[in-house]
């Protein structure tokens, strides 16, 4: 069973008593010294209007304070720290899988703290991490591994109401950050391989009670999408929420990523098919949660290519007249321009090196290469990896600058031989043998005699123009980065590197201005925000967040 501890500081400073209103939420954009979405805002931009910290002052930043969680010793605890914070008015509210917190956004003087321990049993197969929680009136909104939605009192961290999602025996749990919508929390679970059918839903932000579901798999074989999946393999096919969503206020739709189908690495038992809704964004009303329109990147994926990324909404002339549109760039590889108001397909090119598709069609439907599909794959180098040209790492669109930042991963995978999946149980792993992460990647090859020299593989920071996907410029890492990508009004980047080097760069250039040595991977997105005229930075290490700002 999971205990909760509550540990309050009376302290002074930011002001606890904001209402985060709807309106606020709508207009972030006008309180540019706030970071109140995990995005920033509802259309994913992470991009900050702030341009106190500029080129020219930038390499002055120094470390102001540091928040160190205490992470539960259960032997799986990844102990990195991927949660995006929320700043409002004066403080911060940030956390992990096991505790939320308020703190002064100055002094990182802690408010309050709400420890909440898992069960050890129920982690064979999660990842202990949190990605960010969501605010909305005087309540915070934290939804945990093992299931929980809890609404948290602002002021005392107290948790108001605690609503069960899901069973975690059945291999849920959440590690996302929920989106706000007027009165409805907007989430859903992951299932890591083990082919427990997701969905997205919307509870009510006062009362706990679930609105209305949307499930992204089908839920019996009558359903026409039913038909994209071979026998009743839909029945285990998986398809997770593992990141945030966006949402556009003048259609009132919000958009999520969706994840690979199970069994992950062997497509036999679920192919010739699509595999619906996985690897999609899918378009819902935020009212009622019925589908609008979907995109799927990778029909019948058998290379983990989730849709994990978080959409981004932007506007911008596109050949030669304005229009509205989602920026995509896919774990696969390609870069796509979508018309974010009915889903057509606008633009899509490589963003990276790959090799499993020979081009998208006029719909943007990949023309799979056949030396990949369906063979068994055994010895066989693919571009990417498993990792994919991005992962859930979230990018950054600057309308000051008109370019797209996209965290890169240059990668190759070899493949092992397609093993049987097995029977599905209940809560276990169901994949198939699993690719082997290659050059550029996190493990030794299981078929490394497939690789080349010019399989080698480099972490960047990527510039694209969306308007042609053309590469801008690249700033090359010594690792890959596991964090996001912040953009700024003063035109610059922040970023960071698995090797534990946190920096800044030029946004129209690539050049960099700063760093710094954080001890450990940056694995979250970085943020900005103001506090009585003073502008901060913030960026993570391992398991631990740092706060920058210029000299006093």
């Amino acid at each position: 069973m999971n205990k909760r501890i509550f540990l309050p500081l009376i302290f002074l400073g930011g002001s606890l008593l904001a209402q985060v209103t709807y309106d606020r939420l709508l207009n972030s954009a006008k309180e540019p010294q706030n970071w109140m979405t995990y995005s920033g805002g509802y259309d994913g931009n992470r991009y900050s209007p702030l341009t106190q910290i500029n080129p020219s002052n930038v390499k002055n930043l120094q470390m102001k304070w540091v928040y160190h969680p205490i992470y539960q010793k259960t032997g799986k605890n990844q102990s990195k720290m991927e949660n995006t914070p929320l700043i409002v008015d004066g403080v911060m509210y940030t956390g992990t899988a096991l505790e939320a917190v308020a703190l002064d956004a100055v002094t990182g003087r802690q408010y309050w703290k709400l420890s909440h321990v898992l069960d050890p049993n129920a982690f064979y197969n999660a990842y202990e991490v949190n990605k960010g929680m969501a605010i909305s009136g005087d309540t915070l909104y934290w939804a945990t591994i093992d299931c929980h939605l809890l609404a948290i009192d602002i002021k005392t961290g107290k948790v108001k109401w605690d609503k069960v999602m899901a069973d975690w025996r059945k291999g849920y749990q959440y590690n996302i950050a929920p989106l706000v919508v007027k009165d409805l929390v907007i989430l859903g679970p992951a299932t890591n391989e083990a082919g427990a059918n997701c969905w997205v839903s919307a509870y009510d932000a006062k009362t706990g009670k679930e609105v209305w579901r949307f499930n992204t798999n089908p839920e019996s074989a009558d359903e026409p999408i039913a038909k994209t999946w071979t026998g009743d393999s839909w029945k285990h096919g998986g398809s997770p929420l593992w990141n945030g969503g966006a949402y556009d206020p003048e259609t009132n739709l919000t958009f999520w990523g969706t994840g690979n189908p199970n069994p992950g690495w062997n497509g036999d038992p679920r192919t010739p098919g699509d595999n619906l809704y996985s690897d999609c964004v899918i378009a819902l009303d935020a009212t009622t949660g019925k589908l609008k329109w979907y995109f799927q990147f990778t029909p019948g994926d058998e290379y983990d290519w989730d849709a994990t990324q978080v959409p981004v909404l932007a506007n911008i002339d596109f050949k030669g007249k304005p229009r509205k549109v989602m920026l995509w760039a896919n774990r696969n590889g390609f870069f796509y321009v979508l018309d974010r108001a009915n889903g057509e397909f606008l633009l899509g090119k490589p963003f990276v090196k790959q090799n499993w598709a020979v081009g998208l069609d006029e719909k943007g439907r990949p023309v799979k290469n056949p030396a990949f599909w369906p063979k068994p794959m055994g010895g066989i180098v693919v571009e990417p990896g498993t990792q994919g040209g991005t992962n859930w790492y979230p990018p950054s669109y600057s309308p000051h600058t008109g370019l797209f930042y996209i965290p890169t991963w240059e990668n190759s995978g070899a493949r092992s031989p397609k093993g049987d999946p097995g029977k599905w149980v209940e809560g276990q792993r169901y994949t198939g043998t699993g690719p082997a992460v290659g050059r550029g990647g996190r493990g030794p090859a299981r078929a490394s005699s497939a690789f080349k020299k010019e399989d080698e593989g480099f972490g960047a920071v990527r510039a694209i123009d969306p308007k042609t996907g053309e590469k801008v410029w690249d700033f090359k890492m010594v690792d890959y980065t596991e964090g996001g990508v912040l953009s700024t009004a003063s035109d610059l980047v922040f970023s960071g590197g698995r090797d534990g080097t946190f920096f800044a760069l030029d946004g129209k250039t690539g050049k960099e201005l700063w760093h710094a040595f954080l001890g450990g991977p940056n694995a979250s997105g970085p943020v900005s925000y103001a506090v009585n005229g003073k502008q901060y930075i913030v960026g993570t290490g391992e398991g631990t967040m740092y706060v920058f700002g210029l000299p006093d």
